[in-house]
């Protein structure tokens, strides 16, 4: 550099010195600002991203000073402070580096993030923002550098610990300082974000822990607090916060925090400006790392049909269930069906998934997180779920912040991305960029969603400001069937596009969406992604408009916490120039209806709406012949086998009639329709195939069979299989028949033997729902436990208890010896103790010792002669009774003589 230069910049240098808090350049910082004389030395800087509006431009003012060498950060919109100044800095075993500080200089530059997702409210992206790196040493020598960013739509902070030593940290100054009459909404602290949010302000808001992302109002703008960029390198936070003020500390979720240098943590960021600038940010993905998986085109969002509110885990042990709804997805051209906690006690996932196949749906199974939580776990389990076929995995109760848990995300992201498994993750943290890094990933939960069933309208309202912003939220819309639902009809619809995520796990029964035609057909249309998000109007808890575009077509998603009837008026101004054809489903008053008509941008949208109300649209561009936005679906028709009746009882040598029913319900023909009735190896049927050339929509056939039981059947269950076979329209030739298959249970019983299952109960109580009768203990209906199995054996026949439990059953001296195996069912897991006890007329005849999910069945053969009430009881084996769930497996009892036998009252 010529030495002319070196004089220039001196000159420039001390001229700046003499302006105080002057900018200087596009998103430069000041320059140190000498103190007057006699003053508490100080030295500040302004960081600022000047692309829109002067007035919405974004300073990050950053103050040290020089005499305690402690630093403060606040934020300018325009000339408002939306954050006041407030403390920086960082501790760690090594260095206190909150004070003490002196500036070794600093560095600007411009950041431009472009980059495309998989998922989200705007799948290509484009990001700019000015980076300020400030570096700051004590006398020491430990340094801290301090990295700034500003754009558009939020400034962040981070700490770069510069080194290669290993690094721990207990703990960071870091806070942000909200003005105290600051509008809030708060969700309090739990490391699964499943809270409601409450409407406060900043200082009045109760003491205690608050969740990110937590939403301010500081006059005209907005002001949303979260973090981005968190792994395994560190720990998440949460804002802690003490009443009277509007201060919110970052805590730590660790105590220490141990990682290799040099360590940058993550990103302290504030989503920044008018309601609509925050809603639509990409703020937090921006600024996260850039995608760790090169070829994205496996991954592929999509609707999913998810039954758990549907019939909780009696329908994920169903086969038959998770049949049904992989046939609505494939009716109405949904990519997923997802089966939830319940079917790794069952054995047909397999078969399940290449049913699944055959009509183009894909499965997602259901994980508990702690079945990955080693390499070796990991490397089994996810490669058996890959080599079934699945596409996808929800992992679910993480239920921590911790460091600790955060290596655990990046080994299970790693792991499933090289399987090319998608991932939903439920009971998790919130999204910090994740989808950007792990494109993968399609949603996470941490939210207060739909199956609480009681969500208030001011919370669904709030939702699209607060949590939906971070990234994709699994809420789980469309239980019509579940729990009290607060919305109306058309407002539940509309949440699929107010709501982004790039798995909508739709959580409506089969038979509640085809009562509602019109939600069918909004739903076979609505995308999971899209190319562009607008905040057309709401406020947080009061209702939220927004627009979201997929492709040539406009999905529009109204819902408010009206407690009447309104009139939702919507400026069209956000289309494009010429003629819109709009299609809006709303409340009537016998369901949704819809409404079509041409408008153009200058038009004002005018619906009415109900209490808790909204509506949904679709817009295309109106064109000559065009009477719809409707693209075709690829579907296949929806049909029913039935197969009557379920169980049956036979004595060797007799015979059981059994019928098989298939109906075609929605979008026939079936072509070349078969039902077949099937017997076990060594039985005979008589009659039992019907056949026809096409069955049309609303159209059956059924057939009806003699099953002939031999005299040697062995004893206990055997299958009947009622089959049904057909093709498709126009399936081309070659393709397998589209299958579908129901089971009879036979169950041939051995002589001299009654089964305590069949037998009525003179007294019952359990610990959890009643006592099951041939199958385990379920939720909190009769007849929804899933098969008795203890150690991997299952068993046809028996009693399914949750401790604290006993059934008792009159006996009346008629049978000599009670036999069972007891034990744990397998669907547990990890913890339950339990201790099985038989009582005879009030005295003990038999205890086991405490029995863990580690423990073969006990076999127990105990006489009961002369007993005349015999009760099964099971009790908690000192660890309290969560998950105690006890099987009485094969319980039965030998009859004595008819001459030695008391019958007598």
């Amino acid at each position: 550099m010529h030495a002319g230069t070196h004089r220039f910049r001196r000159r420039l240098l001390a001229l700046l010195a003499a302006a105080v808090s002057a900018t200087v350049g596009l998103g430069s910082p000041t320059l140190p600002v000498a103190a007057a004389a006699g003053s508490a030395a100080a030295t500040s800087w302004n960081v600022t991203h000047r692309a829109g509006e002067p007035g919405d431009a974004l300073t990050a003012h950053l103050q040290l000073d020089d005499t305690r060498g402690t630093l403060s950060l606040g934020v300018r919109r325009g000339s408002t402070t939306v954050l006041e100044p407030a403390p920086v800095g960082i501790t760690t075993d090594a260095s206190d580096l909150t004070a003490g500080l002196r500036l070794r200089g600093h560095t600007v530059r411009k950041v431009t993030e472009r980059y495309s997702t998989t998922t989200g409210k705007q799948r290509r992206r484009v990001a700019h923002m000015t980076e300020a790196r400030f570096s700051f040493a004590k006398d020491d020598g430990a340094r801290l550098d301090l990295v700034v960013r500003v754009s558009d739509d939020g400034f962040a902070y981070r700490y770069v610990l510069p080194g290669d030593d290993e690094v721990t940290v207990l703990g960071e100054a870091s806070a942000f300082q909200v003005p105290d009459e600051a509008a809030a909404w708060l969700m309090p602290y739990t490391p699964n974000y499943e809270r409601p949010r409450t409407e406060t302000t900043a200082a009045d808001a109760a003491a205690g822990d608050y969740a990110y992302p937590s939403l301010f109002r500081v006059g005209e703008s907005y002001v949303l607090l979260t973090e981005s960029d968190v792994d395994g390198r560190y720990a998440g936070s949460r804002l802690a916060h003490d009443a009277g003020s509007g201060r919110y500390r970052v805590e730590l979720a660790d105590e220490r925090i141990t990682s290799a240098g040099p360590l940058a943590t993550p990103w302290r960021t504030a989503v920044i400006g008018d309601l609509a600038t925050v809603t639509e940010s990409t703020l937090t993905d921006d600024l996260a790392p850039d995608s760790r998986v090169t070829d994205t085109s496996w991954i592929r969002p999509g609707k999913v049909a998810w039954s758990w509110l549907a019939g909780f885990g009696a329908a994920q042990r169903s086969l038959e269930t998770q049949q049904r709804f992989v046939d609505y997805s494939a009716a109405h051209g949904w990519e997923y069906t997802l089966v939830d906690d319940g079917w790794k006690t069952e054995d047909w996932m397999p078969r399940l998934i290449e049913y699944a196949q055959r009509r183009g749906v894909k499965i997602l199974v259901w994980m508990h997180w702690s079945d990955l939580d080693t390499a070796a776990e990991r490397e089994e389990t996810l490669g058996r779920v890959e080599e079934w076929g699945a596409a996808g995995l929800k992992i679910d109760f993480m239920d921590s912040d911790a460091q600790e848990r955060f290596r655990w995300y990046d080994d299970i992201l790693e792991a499933t991305a090289e399987r090319e498994l998608l991932v939903n993750f439920h009971g998790s943290t919130i999204p910090h960029g994740i989808q950007r890094t792990w494109p993968h990933v399609m949603s996470m939960e941490a939210v207060y969603g739909a199956e609480q069933g009681n969500v208030s309208l001011a919370d669904i309202t709030t939702l699209p400001y607060t949590r939906n912003v971070v990234g994709s939220m699994d809420y789980t819309p469309m239980g019509f069937q579940f729990g009290t639902r607060n919305t109306s009809e058309a407002a539940e619809l509309a949440l699929s596009v107010v709501y982004e995520s790039g798995f909508q796990n739709f959580a409506g029964s089969v038979e509640a969406y085809r009562s509602r035609p019109e939600l069918e057909r909004f739903l076979e249309q609505v995308p999971t992604v899209w190319d562009e998000t607008r905040l057309l109007s709401g406020h947080p808890g009061d209702g939220a408009t927004l627009a979201r575009r997929h492709g040539d077509r406009w999905f529009v998603g109204d819902v408010t916490a009206a407690d009447g009837p309104a009139t939702r008026r919507v400026p069209l101004d956000f289309l494009g120039a010429g003629r819109w054809r709009l299609e809006v489903l709303r409340d009537g008053p016998d369901g949704l209806v819809r409404d079509s008509r041409v408008a153009d941008r200058r038009d004002v949208l005018t619906v009415p709406t109900s209490a808790g109300g909204g509506f949904a649209a679709i817009i295309c561009r109106a064109l000559p012949g065009r009477t719809t936005c409707d693209r075709p679906v690829d579907r296949m028709p929806l049909t029913a086998l039935s197969a009557t009746p379920q169980k049956a009882e036979a004595d060797p040598g007799t015979t059981v009639d059994v019928e098989g029913t298939l109906q075609v319900e929605d979008f026939g023909p079936a072509r070349d329709a078969t039902v077949r009735v099937s017997s076990p190896q060594g039985w005979t049927v008589t009659g039992g195939t019907a056949h026809a050339d096409e069955l049309a929509t609303g159209a059956a056939i059924g057939t009806r069979a003699t099953v002939h039981v031999p005299s040697d059947a062995a004893y206990g269950y055997h299958d009947v299989v009622v089959s049904a076979s057909y093709w498709a329209p126009g399936e081309r030739a070659g393709v397998p028949a589209l299958r579908q298959e129901r089971t009879v249970r036979v169950f041939v019983a051995p002589p001299g033997v009654d089964y305590v299952s069949d037998l009525p109960f003179a007294e019952e109580r359990n610990g959890w729902g009643p006592v099951e009768r041939d199958t385990s203990n379920g939720e909190s209906a009769g007849g929804d436990g899933g098969p008795l199995r203890i150690r991997g054996t299952a068993y046809d026949k028996g009693l399914g208890m949750h401790a604290t439990a006993e059934v008792s059953v009159d006996i009346r001296g008629a049978y000599d010896r009670f036999r069972a195996h007891v034990g744990v069912d397998d669907e547990v897991g990890g913890t339950a103790t339990v201790v099985f006890e038989v009582v005879g007329d009030g005295q003990l005849l038999a205890r086991t010792e405490v029995m863990t999910p580690a423990d073969a069945a006990r076999a127990l053969d105990i006489d009961v002669s002369g007993v005349r009430r015999l009760t099964l009881r099971v009790t908690d084996g000192g660890d309290g009774i969560n998950s105690d769930h006890a099987d009485w497996a094969d319980a039965q009892l030998r009859l004595v003589t008819a001459d030695a036998a008391d019958t007598t009252e």
